[in-house]
Parts: structure tokens; sequence; C-alpha cells
């Protein structure tokens, strides 16, 4: 096709460097390099992280040296680029903001849930940045954000939460959910029952509860009759530091510390059941990749874990802040009596969806 008809589309992701978010910024570039019927433009924080052939890179690596910086690249250096860079028939925002941008149509992946967290006092305590920077969102959403033709976000209960909060219809707002293919796991007999919880030592994910659920069940039935796995060491930062302090005399609390992904996988094999106690999550990868075990699961009775699960086999709901009553079911487990546990049927996701990025670029008009 002769390049001058193609349409332009812009990517900017500039501060992606990591995490789920660099996995969506890749697998789009990786489409986009497929398409020759376009001309792709992206913008990055370093090409090194996602370079795929037949996509022009522009790297901003200055972007994420702070807010001050992000805000100013986002509404006064994009705009200055897109101007210089012609005709966009779309630019598409990999990171919940909306830049000041010229083109024909406008969208915005959305990401972060953390405005629709519950606050607590001691967050700011243990790391004042989520917070803030879930203060903060709440704010960066709003600017430009009616500029925008769509909105895209993973699950159904983002969709209505961003709605509301923004004022945003809902029917301009494309849930995509990820597309990733579930690891192999070979299930095996542990010494002990054992309750994994794979997650970053960050305040939102909850631990505490986990370890006096822990503490709890140790009281009642004694040491030595199941172990809980968790994924720091209490040397991250200030909250695994005071988790470890509060809860390192309980034996059966393993401070394991990260994972490599060959060793969580066989985590997942050797564990009786997973624990997901998170407060909020865009996701939670942890939860889809164990799910092809079958084994139990329980998690936070919260918006996002009730679409993360649908379709698992074995599935219980606490109250996140409520750790005697997930005692009562690691108790379940470790007895082999999963009484509170059920099967979580699938559900169906309203128009707009999309199952993969051609379905989402179709959306688009792309």
């Amino acid at each position: 096709m002769d390049g001058s008809v193609r349409k332009h589309i812009a990517v900017s992701a500039v501060n992606i460097r990591k995490g789920g978010t660099l996995t969506v910024l890749r697998d789009c570039l990786a489409y986009l390099s497929t398409r020759k019927d376009l001309k792709v433009t992206a913008l990055v924080h370093s090409r090194d992280l996602c370079d795929f052939p037949g996509i022009e890179y522009i790297e901003i690596p200055w972007s994420a040296k702070g807010w001050g910086r992000r805000l100013w690249c986002e509404y006064v250096t994009m705009g200055r680029l897109s101007r210089k860079m012609g005709d966009i028939d779309l630019w598409l925002s990999l990171h919940d903001t909306t830049p000041n941008v010229r083109a024909r149509r406008r969208a915005v992946y959305c990401h972060t849930s953390f405005p629709f967290m519950k606050i607590k006092a001691r967050d700011f305590r243990m790391d004042f940045k989520i917070p803030l920077f879930a203060m903060l969102t709440r704010f960066a959403y709003r600017i430009n954000v009616h500029e925008n033709d769509y909105l895209i976000v993973q699950q159904d209960w983002f969709r209505k939460g961003l709605s509301k909060m923004l004022g945003f219809p809902e029917e301009r707002i494309i849930v995509a959910r990820p597309d990733f293919k579930a690891p192999a796991i070979e299930n095996g007999t542990p010494d002990l029952p054992t309750f994994l919880y794979p997650a970053t030592p960050d305040c939102h994910k909850n631990f505490e509860t986990l370890c006096e659920a822990s503490s709890i069940l140790e009281q009642r039935i004694g040491k030595g009759k199941f172990r809980t796995v968790i994924t720091i060491d209490g040397r991250e930062n200030r909250y695994s530091r005071w988790i470890f302090k509060k809860w390192n005399g309980i034996g059966s609390i393993d401070f394991h510390g990260f994972m490599g992904k060959d060793e969580l996988y066989s985590r997942y094999g050797k564990a009786s059941c997973l624990v997901f106690p998170s407060r909020v999550e865009t996701w939670g990868l942890p939860v889809s990749e164990f799910m092809p075990s079958g084994k139990p699961i329980a998690i936070a009775d919260l918006p996002y874990a009730h679409e993360t699960v649908a379709g698992a086999g074995s599935v219980a709901f606490f109250d996140a802040d409520d750790a005697a009553a997930l005692a009562d079911l690691m108790q379940q487990v470790v007895e082999g009596n999963l009484a509170g546990f059920s099967p979580v049927p699938r559900n169906t996701v309203a128009e707009p969806s999309a199952k993969n990025w051609k379905d989402l670029l179709n959306l688009l008009e792309i």
C-alpha cells in the first residue's frame, strides 16, 4: 500500500516501564507492527523496552522523573510533537492521562484503579505515595477526558465507576479484558496445607489481613499444621518491615520474598489455596494464572475480584478487613471441608468490548 494513504496512529506510553502496563504496551505494539496499512509512531520511555519492527519511536526518558515533568510532557511536549507529526488519525494514550494533542480521534487506556480504593490513615504512614497517587489520579483522569472519543478499561465495574466519576458515557468506554496464555501448572501434594499470596510489598496489597488470619488459625489448631507463603521478606520497604515485625513470630508464615516466574508457577502447583486479600486491582493476574489449577481461591469481596474469578470452580469471598472470616475459610481448606467455597459462573461483558487488539482497533476505527 502506498505510504501516503496509510492511516497514522500515535501511541503514547512514556511512563510505562514495568509490570502489567508494560505487557499492555508490548502487546499493543506487537500487533501494530503487523499492520502494514498503518504508520505507527510510539512515544516511549525507552525503545529497548518494546522494540518492534516497522514502528517509529520517540524516546522521552525525562518524563518519568516526577509528576511535574510527566504533566509537562503530557500537556505541553506532546502537543508540540503532535503538530510536528502532521495528520494523526488516532492518538492512543496507554497510561491514564489525556494528552493535549491534535488528532482526528483520541482514546485513553485507563489502568489505575486507585481512585476507587478506600484509603486508610495507615497508608500515609506506610507509603504516602500510594494514597497521594490515588488522589492525584482522580484529578489527572479529569483533565481533557471529554476530548476523548473512547476510554479503555479491563473490567466492567471499572467502566461503571469511571463513567460515574467522570461523567463520561458508558457506551464510549470499551472493556478490553487482558489476553494472556495461562501457565502450565503441574499440581502436586504439599507436605502441609499451603496458602500462597504472591504480591508486591505495597500497602494496598493488604498482607496484614492474611498474616492476622494465619495467626488466628495457628492459635486455633496449633503450630505446624499449615503454611502461609508470602512474597515479601520484611526488608523491601516500611510496609514490609512493619508486616515482618508484627507477624514474624507466627511460625506458620513463610516470609519467602520475591519469586521469579518459574518458581511462582511451581508454587502454584504446590499450593493448596490461593489467598488474594488485595484492596484494589485493575485485574489481579495471579488469580487468573492460578485458576487453571482448579484449586480453591479465597479472595477479597470487592468488585474487581468478582470479575477476575468468573469461571473459577472453587471460590470464597471475604471482607478484606476481616481476618477472622479469612481464618475460617483457611481452616476449611486445612480440614478438607470446602463448605464456604463454590463455583463462580462466567459472565458476559456488555458492549462495547474487545477480545484482542484487532477488535479494539476496529472499535477505534483503525
